[in-house]
């Protein structure tokens, strides 16, 4: 349950407005439901947790959905507020997006470029080809309305335009390049489809793709409508296929269905996987629910684990596994999530509530003579070596056999349960029987 009454002690002590970010929103309040992040009115009406800020004197006065709320004490807001909606904090906007209605028809729709491409230059549209991308190629052509892809390399291009494939990702390029690159954006926009002025642009895009572009395309008079702000990667492949009809992905008595694939091709997107303390500091944003992880090991990191076996290991993907599943066959729901299972198990400094600390644990204790698991050594260790990847599922029923299903198709090594007999899992089990 979200603790507003912290919230509420912050602006007590605060002057004229508090801005917070959405990781320190979740963070004072402990956990933000995913509405939060993608419907406005839950920040409005007669709910309980807008009472809580209201009875301090407060209302929000800024709201930028998945990223910050500014909170603004009432009398304040009241004398510099539009009389509805929330106001923007582009002051070159002509209309607050704000009050866009989540389910408005858009009269143009940009999505994003992607890592994964083809080796040889191609149509824009067929360039790119992780699963993401070939979602949102899907739901744009099934709207029917113009599209673009925003390229980091070379601004936005429309879905015909042949591209040879390039590397560049734009958070790792400079503000002043980002800079550049929004307002070359809106202006070849303007260039193919005539002036924005009056449109509504939907966006499907990273943070730094939307606010490098936001401020040009609002500067135009168009409007912009994220209605993915917030979301991570697993909680954007599920929100396309829900979009068309589509049935929710559920396993078959036998652990295999048509979308196995799918998340296989999830987990092993290893250059989306994020560091222990990035993850931490995300506070759980999109990952309070169920789903399947795997973790990542850098090539310093995996000579520490093959000495400790004494057995060959490689870096890349080392261990997978599942968060929240329903279990059967008693039917007892469970109340981990994604989140719970990582932040606090696997990081949280104690083998005997995580099976992968433990395993980890025990070959570091192996490697360094020791007779028992140095907790504080281990979280140091996975902070400086590991990564992570979480992809959020939804279907609790079912999530134990696509587990199945994929850790077979995936292979990771140091897996132990329901996996085939290896040299390094042999190796594995005799070291662990000591930290039982």
């Amino acid at each position: 349950m979200a603790r507003w009454d912290l919230l509420t002690e912050r602006l007590i002590r605060a002057e004229d407005s508090v801005r917070l970010t959405w990781s320190e929103l979740e963070g004072i309040v402990d956990g933000l439901p995913p509405s939060a992040a993608k419907h406005r009115a839950w920040w409005s009406g007669d709910r309980s947790h807008v009472g809580a800020w209201r009875s301090v004197g407060f209302e929000v006065s800024d709201l930028v959905m998945g990223r910050e709320v500014t909170f603004t004490r009432s009398d304040v807001a009241r004398r510099t507020a539009p009389r509805t909606g929330f106001p923007t904090p582009d002051l070159h906007c002509q209309q607050p997006s704000a009050t866009v209605d989540d389910a408005a028809r858009a009269d143009v729709l940009l999505v994003t470029c992607v890592k994964k491409k083809l080796t040889r230059p191609a149509a824009a549209k067929d360039l790119y080809v992780s699963e993401l991308f070939k979602k949102e190629r899907t739901y744009a052509e099934r709207l029917g309305i113009p599209w673009f892809i925003l390229s980091a390399e070379h601004g936005l291009v429309a879905p015909d335009e042949w591209l040879a494939p390039y590397e560049r990702y734009l958070p790792d390029t400079s503000a002043t390049y980002r800079a550049a690159w929004g307002a070359w954006a809106a202006e070849r926009l303007e260039l193919l489809t005539g002036s924005p002025a009056g449109k509504l642009i939907e966006i499907h895009a990273g943070a730094p793709y939307v606010r490098a572009i936001e401020g040009p395309l609002k500067a135009k008079g168009a409007t912009l409508l994220d209605r993915l702000a917030g979301l991570g990667l697993g909680a954007r492949l599920q929100w396309y296929p829900s979009q068309d009809g589509s049935p929710p992905i559920v396993a078959d008595a036998d652990g295999s269905h048509a979308e196995v694939a799918s998340f296989v091709a999830m987990l092993l997107e290893g250059d989306r996987a994020v560091a222990p303390a990035d993850f931490l500091a995300a506070k759980g944003v999109g990952l309070k629910e169920p789903g399947l992880y795997s973790w990542w090991v850098d090539d310093a990191g995996a000579a520490d684990l093959a000495e400790g076996l004494d057995l060959p290991i490689t870096s890349g993907l080392i261990y997978a596994g599942l968060a929240g599943a329903t279990r059967w066959p008693s039917g007892k729901r469970s109340t981990n999530t994604l989140w719970s299972r990582i932040a606090g198990m696997h990081l949280a400094g104690r083998h005997e509530f995580s099976t992968f600390r433990r395993t980890l644990g025990a070959i570091l204790a192996n490697r360094d003579g020791r007779e028992a698991i140095d907790e504080v050594g281990l979280t140091g260790w996975m902070t400086r070596h590991l990564r992570v990847l979480a992809v959020p599922y939804r279907d609790a029923d079912s999530l134990g056999r696509l587990e199945d299903a994929v850790l077979k198709a995936i292979d990771p090594p140091l897996n132990l349960q329901g996996m085939s007999s290896t040299p390094v899992r042999l190796r594995l089990r005799e070291l662990r029987r000591p930290h039982r």
